[in-house]
C-alpha cells in the first residue's frame, strides 16, 4: 500500500520593491488603495501657447522641436528649442540627462511639457520640466493629474495604476442607510471619483484644501467609522464583568484620610466619587483622571487604591519611567506602609533575587499594591487577584501594554477596573474624537500654596545672564536654600543637532558658579542606582543645581526648586515644556521658567515659546499643541503610531465630528450590520487600537 507524499506549497514569488512600497504604506486591500487619496493634482488637460507663458507660473506646453544640443558650461546641459506657432520659443534645459532623452527629445519630434517657467535675458525657459513625446493630435486629458503619498521606491505612475485598478475593484456600494449622510454630500462613490479624477476645470483650491464637498463625504464617514467602533468597543465592555468594590466605612480608606498631612480640594474629591461610583459597579472602570501638573492626581489614585485593596482586590500602579515610577512608589510607601498595606516594587533595572522575591510576593497577594514600569506586565509576573490598574501618563504606552495590563485577572473571568491618568489635558474636541469611549475625571483646580510660575524667553545670546541669575538664585540668604533645574536636549554631542550637551554643560556651569554650589548631573544613560543618588541629593538640598536632560520631565518632586532653566527650548514639544516647567512652582517660593533659545525660530517654535510665555493653564497649553501639532501627534502611542484619522481635522470638522456623534447610536441600535460593515471599510483592524 503506498503512502502519498505531501507536496510542499509552491514558493510564492518574491514581492517587487513597489508592491513592498504599497505593503508598507497599508494599502493592502482594493479599499485601502480607494481611499489613498491625492496630496494635490497637476493640471494637463490644457495647453498654454508659448508666446502666453508668465515667468514663476506652471504651465503646460506643446510644440515641435527645432534643436537639440548638448552644451558644456560649469557642467553638461541638454538644451532643447522648442515652437508651436505662437511665435516665440521654449528653451527646455536638462541639467541631469540619459541618452534615451536625447533620443525623446530628437529635432522634429513633437513633445508635450510641463512646468515651471522662467523668463530672463535669453528668453523663456524650463529646467527640468516633466516632459512626453506625443503625436501631434494626441488628446488631452480629461481629468486633472492626481499626485498621491507615495515612498522612494513607488513611482507615481505604478501607484496611479495600483489605485486605479483597486478603486475599479473595490465594493463602493452605499453602506449608510437613507438620512444617515448630511444633506448635500454626495454618495461615496462619486465623492471618491471626484477625488481620484476631478473633471477638467474642477476647482483645485476647494479640492486641495479639502473643503470640496466630496472630501466633506469621506471626511464624514471617516468620523463616523471611529464613533461606532469606540461604541461598538464601549458595548463591549459593557459586557465584560469586574470586581465590585463598595468603599467600606471605618477601613484602610478613612485612615489614609486621616494621616493625609493637607485636605483634599473640592475637585480631588469630586473626583474621588465619581471613580468610587464606577469601582462599585460589577463591569470594568475605564475612566480617564486629568488634571494639570502637580493638581494632585497621585492622591486621587491612592484613595482609589484603598477602595480596591478594602475590598480583598491587589491595585497595580504603572508608569513610563522608573524615575516617575519611584516617586509614586516613595509618595505611596509614606502614606500607605504605615497602615499595614504591602507594596512591590517591580522596574527593569530590579533583577535576579529581588526581583524574585518581589515576583512571589505578587503572586501570592502578600503584595498588595505593586507600582513599577513595563515590568508590571512581564509574562512571568502572575497575580493574585488584581482588581484594579492604574496607568500614568498613559499616552506614553502603546495599546498592547495596556490590555496586557488589564489580561492580568483573566483567570478569575474578570477584568479589572482601569483608571488612566494624564497631566496632559485632552481637549473637547479630541475627547470628543479618541476619548469617545471614556469616562472623564477632571482636577481642575490646583491645591492651595502653588505659586504661579512667571515664563521668561531668553535668546542664547543672553546666556551670562541666565548664569548670573542661577548664582543670584542659589546663592541668596534665604532658608532653606533655592535649588536650580538646567535642562538640556541631548547627553552627548549629535552630528545632526547643534546642541550643547549635559556633560558639557555640567562642567560649565560648576566652573561659573564656583567650589561653593554643588552642581549635580542626571541623564538617561546613568545606571538606575546612580540617578537615585543624585535625585535623593537634590531632593535633600545637597545638590543646589541639577543639570538634567528630560528624564525629569515627570516624577521629580523638589518644592525648594525654584528657578528651571530650559535649553534649546525652541526643539521642545509645547506639552513637554509645560511638564518640565511644572517641576518648579512646588513650594512657597516665587518661581520661574527660563526658555533659552537660539535663533533662526521656525513658525512652529515661534508659537509654541508665544504660548509658553502667555499661560501657566495646562487646558490651554494642550488647545494650542493640538493645533500646532494635530491629533494624530497629539495622541502619540493611543494609536500606536498609526494616525485614526487621515482626513478629517478636529479643528476644522468640529461640525461633521457632532454629526457623526448624534448619527453613530441611532446606527447601531437600527442597522447594526450596516454600522458593522462601515467599520470594517474603514478601520479594518485598526478598531483594536481604541479598546485600551
Amino acid at each position: 500500500m503506498s503512502t502519498a507524499i505531501a507536496q510542499p506549497p509552491p514558493p510564492q514569488p518574491a514581492l517587487s520593491a513597489p508592491q513592498r512600497a504599497l505593503r508598507k504604506l497599508g494599502l493592502l486591500r482594493d479599499i485601502d488603495l480607494a481611499l489613498h487619496l491625492p496630496l494635490r493634482y497637476e493640471d494637463e488637460t490644457r495647453l498654454v501657447p508659448i508666446a502666453s507663458l508668465r515667468d514663476g507660473s506652471l504651465a503646460q506646453v506643446q510644440g515641435t522641436v527645432r534643436e537639440s544640443r548638448i552644451e558644456i558650461r560649469s557642467r553638461r546641459q541638454l538644451l532643447v528649442v522648442l515652437e508651436d506657432g505662437s511665435g516665440s520659443e521654449l528653451l527646455l534645459r536638462l541639467l541631469n540627462f540619459y541618452p534615451s532623452n536625447q533620443k525623446t527629445l530628437a529635432v522634429g519630434a513633437t513633445i508635450r511639457a510641463r512646468g515651471e517657467v522662467r523668463v530672463g535675458f535669453f528668453g523663456r525657459e524650463m529646467v527640468h520640466p516633466v516632459f512626453k513625446a506625443v503625436a501631434p493630435d494626441a488628446p488631452l486629458p480629461q481629468a486633472l493629474t492626481p499626485v498621491y503619498p507615495a515612498s522612494a521606491q513607488l513611482p507615481q505612475a505604478y501607484l496611479r495604476k495600483a489605485v486605479a485598478s483597486g478603486l475599479a475593484r473595490a465594493n463602493l456600494a452605499e453602506l449608510l442607510p437613507e438620512g444617515t449622510v448630511p444633506a448635500g454630500l454626495p454618495p461615496l462613490r462619486d465623492a471618491l471619483l471626484a477625488l481620484h479624477h476631478p473633471a477638467a476645470g474642477s476647482p483645485l483650491d476647494t479640492l486641495e484644501d479639502h473643503s470640496h464637498p466630496a472630501w466633506q463625504r469621506l471626511k464624514f464617514d471617516e468620523l463616523l467609522a471611529q464613533q461606532l467602533s469606540q461604541a461598538q468597543a464601549q458595548a463591549a465592555r459593557a459586557l465584560l464583568r469586574a470586581p465590585a468594590m463598595a468603599a467600606r466605612t471605618g477601613a484602610l480608606r478613612e485612615q489614609l484620610h486621616a494621616a493625609l498631612p493637607f485636605t483634599l480640594t473640592p475637585a480631588q474629591q469630586r473626583v474621588v466619587a465619581e471613580i468610587d461610583t464606577d469601582l462599585a459597579r460589577p463591569r470594568p472602570m475605564h475612566r480617564l483622571l486629568q488634571g494639570d501638573v502637580g493638581s494632585g492626581k497621585t492622591v486621587v489614585a491612592a484613595l482609589a487604591a484603598t477602595t480596591a485593596m478594602d475590598a480583598g482586590w491587589q491595585c497595580a500602579l504603572m508608569a513610563p519611567t522608573e524615575i516617575l515610577a519611584e516617586q509614586h512608589f516613595r509618595k505611596l510607601i509614606s502614606w500607605l506602609e504605615p497602615l499595614g498595606v504591602g507594596i512591590a516594587w517591580l522596574t527593569g533595572s530590579r533583577k535576579g533575587k529581588a526581583r524574585t522575591a518581589m515576583v512571589e510576593r505578587v503572586a501570592s497577594g502578600e503584595a498588595h499594591l505593586v507600582v513599577g514600569t513595563h515590568a508590571v506586565i512581564q509574562d512571568d509576573v502572575a497575580f493574585a487577584r488584581l482588581g484594579l490598574a492604574i496607568v500614568d501618563e498613559q499616552h506614553r504606552f502603546g495599546v498592547a501594554q495596556r490590555l496586557a495590563l488589564r489580561s492580568k485577572l483573566e483567570q478569575h473571568q474578570l477584568e479589572p477596573h482601569l483608571l488612566m491618568m494624564s497631566a496632559t489635558p485632552i481637549p473637547r474636541t479630541l475627547a470628543m474624537s479618541y476619548y469617545a469611549d471614556l469616562d472623564v475625571s477632571t482636577i481642575d483646580e490646583l491645591p492651595p500654596g502653588r505659586t504661579p510660575i512667571v515664563t521668561k524667553l531668553f535668546a542664547d545670546s543672553r546666556r551670562d545672564a541666565v548664569v548670573a541669575r542661577i548664582r543670584q538664585e542659589v546663592t541668596a540668604p534665604v532658608e532653606p536654600r533655592r535649588q536650580v533645574y538646567w535642562v538640556c536636549p541631548l547627553v552627548e554631542e549629535s552630528e545632526h543637532l547643534d546642541l550643547q550637551n549635559a556633560t558639557a554643560t555640567h562642567a560649565e556651569l560648576a566652573a561659573a558658579l564656583g567650589a561653593a554650589v554643588q552642581v549635580g548631573l542626571l541623564h538617561g544613560r546613568m545606571k538606575a542606582t546612580e540617578k537615585a543618588t543624585v535625585m535623593a541629593q537634590f531632593s535633600s538640598g545637597q545638590l543646589q543645581v541639577l543639570v538634567a536632560t528630560t528624564v525629569i520631565e515627570v516624577g521629580m518632586d523638589v518644592p525648594n526648586a525654584s528657578l528651571m532653566v530650559i535649553e534649546h527650548a525652541e526643539r521642545f514639544g509645547l506639552a513637554q515644556l509645560h511638564q518640565l516647567r511644572g517641576r518648579v512652582g512646588r513650594g512657597a517660593a516665587a518661581s520661574a521658567c527660563v526658555l533659552l533659545y537660539t535663533t533662526p525660530l521656525s513658525a512652529t517654535g515661534k508659537a509654541r515659546l508665544k504660548a509658553m510665555a502667555e499661560t501657566n493653564d495646562g487646558f490651554e497649553i494642550a488647545r494650542r499643541d493640538l493645533d500646532i501639532r494635530g491629533p494624530g501627534e497629539f495622541m502619540g502611542a493611543r494609536q500606536s503610531g498609526d494616525a485614526l484619522l487621515r482626513f478629517a481635522d478636529l479643528a476644522e470638522d468640529s461640525a461633521l465630528l457632532q454629526q457623526a456623534r448624534a448619527v453613530a447610536p441611532r446606527l447601531l441600535r437600527d442597522h447594526p450590520q450596516a454600522a458593522a460593515a462601515h467599520v470594517a471599510r474603514w478601520l479594518g483592524s485598526k478598531s483594536d487600537y481604541l479598546k485600551a
